[in-house]
C-alpha cells in the first residue's frame, strides 16, 4: 500500500465500502488442512533425527521409532527425548513456515478451534520417503521449535520407541527460549563466572536456586534418555471413575504427568495382600481398636483416657520415639491422629460420651483381611473436591512405587498439574496434605518412626494404593 498511487488506493477503499473486495480477507482467513498420505499396507521402522533449531552446538537426538506412532504419542517421545517436563502446549505442523498448516491438539479443540486433529494421525502418514520433516512447537512462550527428519526407513519396526543418540542437554523450561538458553549455558560453561551471570537473577545463589538440580549443558546420557522413553510410552494402568476423569482432563490439555505415573511399572503389580503383610500395616489400627474394645468412656473435654492413650502409644511404637509421657492425647498429636483417621474410615464414632468401635471395627479387630479390604474401599476420603483429588493424586503415587519420601513433592506437582493454587501465593505449589495421605503414611509405619525416618518403597502399601485405583480389576 505504501507504494500505491492516489488512485489505487481510492479504488481500493471504494472496493472495501462496497463489499467487491470482502472475499479475499475470508481467504486469508480460511484455514487449511494438513495432507496426509494412506496408512502402509506394512509398519516400517523409521530413524529419524530430532533437532531443537536454532541452538548453537546443535541439541539433537536420533530416535528409532515404529512408523504407526499416533502423533500424541510423538509428542510424548519428543518430551522424554528431550528432557522436556510437558508443562506448556505443543503444536505439529508439516513446514518450518508458522503459518503452514497444522494439527490440532485436545485443547485446541476445547478452545473451539476447526480443524484435523491429532489423535488418529500416523508418523508414517507423514513421513513418507527418507528427507520427509516434522515439525514440532513447544512452549508457545519460549517458542521452542524442533524439526523431526526422516533419515533411514527400517524394515523391522522397534518394539518401542528408543534413543540411539544425541547431543547435549535439553535446555531448562522457562528459561526465556534461545537468548536465555544461552546465556545460562555460557554462564554455566564458565564456572559460573559472575561476570557472565544473566541479568534476569539477583545473584549466584538465586541463579543456582532457580536451575534444575544438576543441570549441565553439555550433558547427555544414552541410558538415561531410554529409561525415560520407557515410562514415556508405557501404557497406562487402567482405572475408572474419578481418576480416569482427572487423568482425561490432563491429558486433554497436553500434560500427560498422570499419565506417566500410572504407566509406571509398579503400577501395573499385584493388588492382594497375604496376612502376613495385612497384619503388618494395619497393625496400628487393630491396637487402637484393641485399647477401646467395644466403647470405651471418653473424659469430660472429649479426650481418650490416659491409660487407653499410653496403651495406643507403646502398641504402635510412638513412644519409643515421641518426647513426653505420652498419656495425654491432646499433648500425643500422633495418637490423635490416629483416631481422627479410625474415624474418618468409620472403623470407630462417638456416641453418649463413649468412642465406640464400629460393626466394621469389631470384625477387623479379629479379621485383619477384611479390616484392609474396608480400608481399601473408603479410600480416598473426604466429600470436597480438594480432598478428592488430593487424595486420588497421593493414591496414585503411592501405587507407582514412589518412595514414601517423595510422595508429597510428587502430589503437589500433579495438584498443581489439576490447576490448584495456594492461597496468597499463585507461585507456592499446593500443599500435598490430605486425609488420604495420612491413612497412607500411617499404614507405612508412621507411627513406629518419626513421620521423617519413614522412607523407601513399602510394596505392601503400594499394593494397598493400587488396590484402590483398580477397584474395578
Amino acid at each position: 500500500m505504501a507504494e500505491a498511487t492516489p488512485e489505487q488506493k481510492a479504488a481500493l477503499l471504494e472496493g472495501l465500502m462496497s463489499g467487491r473486495v470482502t472475499g479475499i480477507f475470508e481467504k486469508l482467513k480460511e484455514r487449511r488442512d494438513p495432507t496426509l498420505g494412506p496408512v502402509p499396507d506394512q509398519v516400517r521402522g523409521f530413524r529419524l533425527r530430532l533437532d531443537l533449531r536454532g541452538a548453537k552446538p546443535p541439541v539433537w537426538r536420533q530416535l528409532e521409532l515404529p512408523g504407526d506412532l499416533t502423533l500424541p504419542r510423538v509428542h510424548d517421545v519428543i518430551q522424554a527425548a528431550m528432557g522436556w517436563t510437558n508443562s506448556h502446549l505443543h503444536r505439529f505442523r508439516l513446514d518450518r513456515d508458522p503459518r503452514s498448516p497444522y494439527f490440532l491438539t485436545q485443547f485446541d479443540l476445547e478452545e473451539g478451534d476447526e480443524g484435523m486433529l491429532e489423535d488418529d494421525v500416523r508418523l508414517d502418514q507423514i513421513l513418507t520417503a527418507v528427507g520427509c520433516e516434522l515439525f514440532y512447537d513447544y512452549d508457545f512462550g519460549d517458542g521452542w521449535h524442533h524439526a523431526l527428519r526422516l533419515e533411514e526407513i527400517l524394515d523391522e519396526p522397534p518394539r518401542t520407541a528408543r534413543c540411539v543418540g544425541g547431543s547435549l542437554a535439553c535446555p531448562p523450561e522457562d528459561c526465556g527460549g534461545l537468548p536465555g538458553y544461552d546465556e545460562l549455558a555460557d554462564w554455566v560453561r564458565s564456572g559460573y563466572d559472575d561476570a557472565k551471570l544473566p541479568d534476569v537473577f539477583d545473584d549466584a545463589a538465586d541463579a543456582h536456586e532457580w536451575l534444575p538440580i544438576g543441570w549441565q549443558p553439555d550433558h547427555f546420557d544414552l541410558d538415561e534418555v531410554n529409561a525415560a522413553l520407557a515410562v514415556a510410552v508405557a501404557e497406562p494402568v487402567a482405572v475408572t471413575g474419578e481418576l480416569a476423569e482427572l487423568s482425561a482432563q490432563l491429558d486433554l490439555r497436553g500434560i500427560r504427568m498422570l499419565r506417566e505415573v500410572l504407566g509406571r511399572p509398579l503400577s501395573h503389580g499385584p493388588i492382594d495382600l497375604p496376612d502376613s503383610e495385612v497384619n503388618r500395616i494395619t497393625q496400628p489400627f487393630g491396637v487402637l481398636l484393641e485399647a477401646i474394645g467395644t466403647a470405651t468412656k471418653l473424659t469430660a473435654a472429649g479426650y481418650l483416657p490416659p491409660a487407653v492413650v499410653e496403651q495406643i502409644a507403646k502398641g504402635t511404637g510412638v513412644t519409643e520415639w515421641w518426647i513426653g509421657k505420652a498419656n495425654r492425647e491432646d499433648l500425643t498429636p500422633p495418637v490423635a491422629a490416629m483416631r481422627d483417621t479410625a474415624r474418618a474410615l468409620g472403623l470407630v464414632y462417638v456416641r453418649d460420651g463413649h468412642l465406640r468401635a464400629s460393626r466394621i471395627g469389631i470384625q477387623g479387630r479379629r479379621d485383619p483381611q477384611k479390616l484392609w479390604r474396608h480400608i481399601v474401599s473408603r479410600l480416598p476420603l473426604g466429600t470436597k473436591d480438594w480432598e478428592r483429588q488430593s487424595g486420588w493424586m497421593a493414591l496414585a503415587v503411592a501405587a507407582s512405587g514412589t518412595p514414601v519420601e517423595e510422595w508429597r513433592n510428587e502430589v503437589s506437582d500433579l495438584l498443581s498439574a489439576l490447576g490448584w493454587r495456594t492461597s496468597g501465593d499463585p507461585y507456592a505449589l499446593p500443599p500435598a496434605n490430605s486425609a488420604t495421605l495420612d491413612v497412607l503414611l500411617q499404614l507405612a509405619g508412621e507411627n513406629r518412626l518419626h513421620w521423617r525416618e519413614v522412607k523407601g518403597l513399602d510394596f505392601a502399601v503400594a499394593t494397598t494404593a493400587r488396590a484402590v485405583i483398580r477397584a474395578a480389576d
